[in-house]
C-alpha cells in the first residue's frame, strides 16, 4: 500500500509539473509548432533535385545553377571536412516570395541584442516567422518596451540536421561566388553550433561561408577566372565595411556610455540620430571596387537603428580572430574546420 501511495504522489507531483509547464511555455510551445508546420510545408512541397533535373521542361539556367550546388557541396564535405547529410539535395520553388522572416532588437540606448531563450539552443538574438503577420504582434511588443527593432526576410537558414534542408528557388539569382558562400555558410551551421552563442556561431559560418566559396571557385574556374576575380573584389569589400560596421558598433556604444546619466530622452535621440546619419555618410566614403552595393536609401529622416548596426557585429566581429588561426594552420581550411569541430565537442 505504501508503495501504491508514493508512485501515486509521484504521478500526481509529475503531473502538476507538466500542467504548469505547459502553462508557463504556451507561447513558447505554439510558437515552436507553427515553426514545424512551416517548416515541415517547405520540406513536404520540396522535390528531390534528380526529379527537377530529369524533368524536360526545367529551364537551363536552373538545371545549371542546380548542379553547381551539387558540386559546392561535394567540395564541402570532401575538401573542407563539413559534415555529410542530405542537406541541399532537394529542391523547393519559392515562386519568388520570401518564405522566412527574422526579427532582431536591440536596447535603445545600448549596443545590447535581445535574447530569446529556446530549449537546446540556448540564448538566441533572432527569432524566425515563416508567417509575417505572426512576427508584428512580437516587434511592436518590443518596440514598445523601447527596443529598437529589425524585421527582414532572410535568403537562408540551417536546422542544424533535425530536417533535411532544401535549396531554395531564391537562392539560384545569386552569382556562383555567393551561391557558394551560401551554401558553404549553412552547411558550417550543421556541422558546428555551440547553443546559446549566436555570434560566435554565425561569424564562424561567415568565416568558412567566405573562404570556402574562394577556394571552390579557385578549383572549379582556375585562379585567373573572372568568377574569383569578381567575388575576390566582392570579399575585399566585405572586409573593408564589414570593419567599418563593427567598429560603428563599437563607436556607438562608446556614445552611449557617454549618455548613461542622461534623463533627457529626446535629447538622447537627437544625439544618436545625429552619429548614426554621420556613420551612414561615412560607408560613401569606403575604397569599395562595387560601391553601389552598399548605398543605402532610407525613406524620409528614418535611419537605421542598434538593431540593424548589430546585425553586421553578429557576422562580422570576429574575423581577424579567424583569419589569424587560419594563417597559423597556413591556409589549410579543412585543418582549421576540423579542429574547431574537435575543440567545441
Amino acid at each position: 500500500m505504501k508503495t501504491k501511495k508514493v508512485i501515486r504522489n509521484v504521478i500526481l507531483v509529475l503531473s502538476c509539473i507538466l500542467v504548469f509547464s505547459a502553462i508557463l511555455y504556451r507561447e513558447l510551445i505554439g510558437y515552436g509548432i507553427a515553426q514545424l508546420r512551416g517548416q515541415m510545408h517547405i520540406i513536404n512541397n520540396a522535390k528531390p533535385i534528380e526529379e527537377v533535373l530529369a524533368d524536360p521542361n526545367c529551364p537551363d539556367s536552373i538545371r545549371a545553377k542546380l548542379l553547381l550546388i551539387a558540386e559546392i557541396r561535394k567540395f564541402a564535405i570532401d575538401s573542407l571536412g563539413l559534415k555529410d547529410s542530405k542537406n541541399y539535395s532537394t529542391f523547393y520553388d519559392q515562386k519568388g516570395q520570401p518564405v522566412l522572416w527574422v526579427l532582431t532588437a536591440c536596447e535603445a540606448f545600448s549596443m545590447k541584442a535581445y535574447q530569446w531563450k529556446f530549449p537546446f539552443l540556448g540564448s538566441v538574438s533572432y527569432k524566425g516567422f515563416f508567417i509575417k503577420d505572426k512576427g508584428i504582434p512580437e516587434q511592436n511588443r518590443l518596440k514598445n518596451e523601447g527596443y529598437d527593432t529589425e524585421f527582414a526576410p532572410t535568403g537562408g537558414w540551417s536546422t542544424l540536421g533535425w530536417f533535411k534542408d532544401p535549396v531554395l528557388s531564391n537562392m539560384l539569382r545569386r552569382n556562383e561566388g555567393s551561391l557558394a558562400e551560401l551554401i558553404i555558410h549553412e552547411l558550417t551551421h550543421s556541422t558546428v553550433y555551440l547553443p546559446g552563442s549566436v555570434d560566435y556561431n554565425e561569424n564562424l559560418a561567415t568565416f568558412i561561408g567566405e573562404q570556402g566559396a574562394l577556394r571552390f571557385l579557385k578549383s572549379k574556374y582556375g585562379s585567373n577566372s573572372e568568377e574569383l576575380k569578381k567575388y575576390t573584389g566582392r570579399q575585399q569589400d566585405e572586409e573593408v565595411f564589414g570593419n567599418y560596421m563593427v567598429n560603428a558598433c563599437k563607436q556607438l556604444d562608446s556614445l552611449y556610455i557617454t549618455m548613461s546619466n542622461d534623463t533627457d530622452i529626446r535629447k538622447m535621440q537627437l544625439k544618436k540620430y545625429f552619429f548614426i546619419k554621420d556613420l551612414i555618410l561615412g560607408i560613401n566614403q569606403l575604397p569599395l571596387n562595387y560601391p553601389d552595393r552598399y548605398r543605402f536609401t532610407f525613406p524620409g529622416d528614418h535611419l537605421p537603428n542598434n538593431a540593424w548596426f548589430m546585425g553586421f557585429y553578429r557576422y562580422r566581429s570576429s574575423q581577424g580572430t579567424f583569419q589569424r588561426d587560419l594563417i597559423a594552420l597556413r591556409g589549410d581550411l579543412k585543418l582549421f574546420v576540423q579542429q574547431i569541430v574537435a575543440s567545441v565537442k
